[in-house]
C-alpha cells in the first residue's frame, strides 16, 4: 500500500501543464487493437492505467513500448485469448477490449470489470448495443462471453441512459462491423470526440460525434499512417484550478481546451475564484474571499461527476454553505469521512453533500479509496496545517500525470512511498 505525505499549510505558486486525458487514453488504447498496422500515440500520461492496459495488450501477443509520453503499439501479431478477471478487476475501462475485441475477431472474452467503488455502474447499455449488432452474450466463469456467429452487421441502437462507457464500447464494435449503425441518445463528452478522431485518421467512418445521434459506417480495415495527439485532461485540468484557486498564490495551468471545461469554469467563478482564461491556459489569481454555490452533475456538457469532489476542498473556504448533488453517481461520497477527520464541516443529507465554511483543516491520516476522492484529499492536505499521509495513494498514481513531479514544480512538499514500475 503506497503512501504520500504532505507538509500542508503553505501557498503554492508556479506553472503546471496539463498532460493527455485519461479517458481518452483508456478507450483508444483498446481501440488501437482495431488497426491492421502499428499505432502511435502522443501526449500519453504516464499513469498507473496505461501500464495495466499494457499489461493486457502483453497477454494477446501485442507489443507496445511507452517512452516520453509516446506510446507505440503494434498488433499485427494479436492473438484472441481471454483476458484474466483478476487484471481487468483492477482497471473498469478494461472493458473496451469487448468491443474492440469483438469487433476485430467477432468474439471476446473478458472478465467483470473493476474500478473504482463509487456505486452501480450497469454494463446493460453495453450489451444491448452488442446484441443489436448481432452479438450473443452469456455469462461463464465469472467472465462475459460475448460472441458474433453469423458476424456483426449495422443497426440502429438507441441508449435508455445517456452512457459514455456504452457509446464508446458500441463504436469499437461498429466501426468494422457490415452495414451502417446508428446511436441515438449517444454520449458526447470529448473524449468520444478524440476517440473517433483517432478511428477516423484510420479510415473509420464515423459522423455525428458530439452529438446525441452518431452514425458509423463500417469498413473492413483500419490502418494507422500517423500519430495521434491524445486532447488534454479536462478532470486533471479542473483538479489542479481547484488547488490553485484554494492553496495558490498565482498559478498558471497550461494546456487547457477551455471550451471543455465551461461547466466547471461557471461555477468556480461564481463562488468568487479570479481567472484569466487564455488560448490555451488559465491563470488563477490568489482568493480571498469566496461565497458558496449549489452544484449538481450532469452528463458533458454539464458538471463533471469527476470534478465533484477535487471542487469540494474549496467549498470549505467559502462564507457561506455549499450542496452537491451529483445524480451521475450519488454514492460517490467515500472521501467524506476522510475529510471529516481532517476537521472539515462536511455531511452527507438526504442525497446531497452539504459543505459548511470550515477555518482550519489539521493534517492526519487519511485513505484513498479511489482516484478523485485521493484528489480531493490531496487539496485538503495542502490547505490544513500540518502533516496528512494517505494511504491506498496509488490510486492517485492511476488518474494524475506526473504528479508528484507536478506538484514539486509548485513547490508543494509532498512525497510518494509507492513502488510503480514507471
Amino acid at each position: 500500500m503506497a503512501q504520500m505525505v504532505i507538509n500542508g499549510g503553505k501557498r503554492l505558486s508556479g506553472s503546471v501543464t496539463i498532460g493527455g486525458a485519461k479517458n481518452s487514453t483508456v478507450a483508444i488504447i483498446p481501440a488501437a487493437i482495431l488497426s491492421d498496422t502499428p499505432v502511435v500515440l502522443d501526449s500519453v500520461p504516464q499513469i498507473k492505467d496505461v501500464y495495466n492496459l499494457m499489461d493486457m495488450l502483453a497477454d494477446m501477443n501485442v507489443r507496445s513500448s511507452f517512452h516520453d509520453h509516446v506510446l507505440k503499439i503494434d498488433p499485427t501479431d494479436i492473438k484472441l485469448v481471454p483476458l484474466p478477471h483478476g487484471k481487468v478487476t483492477s482497471l473498469r475501462a478494461s472493458y473496451y477490449f469487448m468491443g474492440s475485441l469483438l469487433g476485430r475477431f467477432g468474439k471476446a472474452v473478458v472478465g467483470f470489470p473493476g474500478g473504482d467503488d463509487i456505486g452501480p455502474r450497469p454494463i446493460d447499455q453495453h450489451i444491448k448495443g452488442f446484441k443489436a449488432l448481432g452479438a450473443q452474450v452469456k455469462e461463464h466463469d465469472n467472465s462475459i462471453v460475448i460472441e458474433a456467429p453469423h458476424g456483426l452487421h449495422g443497426n440502429r441502437v438507441f441508449l435508455d441512459m445517456v452512457s459514455v462507457g456504452a457509446t464508446i464500447n458500441i463504436i469499437l464494435a461498429a466501426v468494422r462491423a457490415q452495414g451502417t449503425t446508428i446511436i441515438e441518445n449517444a454520449a458526447k463528452e470529448p473524449e468520444i470526440i478524440d476517440l473517433a478522431t483517432f478511428l477516423n485518421n484510420m479510415g473509420a467512418k464515423i459522423r455525428g460525434v458530439g452529438t446525441q445521434t452518431i452514425r458509423i459506417v463500417g469498413v473492413p480495415h483500419l490502418v494507422s499512417t500517423n500519430s495521434h495527439m491524445i486532447i488534454p485532461d479536462r478532470i486533471e485540468a479542473g483538479t489542479y484550478l481547484s488547488l490553485a484557486a484554494a492553496v495558490g498564490d498565482g498559478i498558471l495551468v497550461k494546456n487547457i481546451i477551455a471550451e471543455h471545461l465551461d461547466a466547471f469554469l461557471a461555477k468556480i467563478q461564481e463562488m468568487g475564484v479570479n481567472l484569466d482564461v487564455r488560448e490555451d491556459s488559465i491563470f488563477v489569481y490568489p482568493n480571498s474571499q469566496l461565497s458558496g454555490v449549489k452544484v449538481k452533475t450532469s452528463p458533458y456538457p454539464g458538471f463533471a461527476t469527476d470534478l465533484q469532489q477535487p471542487l469540494t476542498p474549496l467549498m470549505l473556504l467559502a462564507d457561506s454553505r455549499s450542496i452537491i448533488v451529483d445524480a451521475i453517481y450519488p454514492k460517490r461520497t467515500r472521501h467524506i469521512p476522510e475529510l471529516i477527520k481532517m476537521g472539515a464541516a462536511i455531511k452527507v443529507l438526504d442525497g446531497q453533500i452539504v459543505v459548511d465554511p470550515t477555518k482550519q483543516l489539521a493534517g492526519t491520516e487519511v485513505t484513498a479509496e479511489e482516484i478523485r476522492g485521493g484528489a480531493s484529499l490531496l487539496i485538503a492536505a495542502l490547505m490544513a496545517q500540518g502533516t496528512t499521509v494517505i494511504n491506498q495513494a496509488e490510486n492517485i498514481m492511476r488518474g494524475y500525470d506526473c504528479i508528484i513531479d507536478k506538484l514539486h514544480a509548485l513547490q508543494a512538499d509532498v512525497s510518494y512511498s509507492g513502488k510503480e514500475s514507471f
